[in-house]
């Protein structure tokens, strides 16, 4: 990796029409950004819905290399929602798909656009057990058990 690419982790979501194929054609096209490049994706996994309604989720967290800066990221994760269908009529509406920034190295950053580390990856089972499977150093068992009692079922 050279120095000027960074290590980042995006979650990605989606729980309206077919989720699995939503969560494949997010890979796929982030891959195809100039910029960045897919490093690994974790196994999908079903969860129900955290503060939000309508179906059950499939989740997942992607590890990539990137050339981009924080908010040019952010902004490339936000075309590929829309790409997707990505409407927001109210907050934590079902949703086509979602693809959070959660880490940009070992970055913090507080604007009215972005904030990462991702403020409430840590209350999120969907979020931690699949960061845990690719990228096991950045999660602790403490905070593993704290999410514990949300149920996430990999598929």
């Amino acid at each position: 990796m050279s120095r000027s690419e960074v290590t980042a982790f995006v979650a990605l979501g989606a729980n309206l029409g077919d989720a699995t194929q939503a969560l494949r054609d997010a890979l796929a096209n982030l891959a195809e950004v100039p910029g960045i490049r897919l490093v690994r994706a974790s196994s999908v996994y079903r969860t129900a819905p955290v503060e939000s309604s309508g179906p059950d989720y499939l989740n997942a967290v992607a590890e990539v290399s990137t050339t981009l800066t924080a908010p040019d990221l952010l902004n490339a994760l936000q075309s590929i929602e829309q790409q997707a269908g990505r409407e927001r009529p109210y907050r934590n509406a079902p949703r086509t798909l979602d693809l959070d920034l959660l880490m940009y190295g070992a970055s913090r950053i507080d604007s009215s656009r972005l904030t990462v580390p991702h403020p409430r990856m840590g209350q999120r089972a969907f979020v931690l057990v699949p960061l845990a499977e690719i990228a096991p150093s950045l999660v602790s068992a403490a905070q593993l058990a704290a999410v514990a009692g949300q149920t996430i079922e990999k598929i």
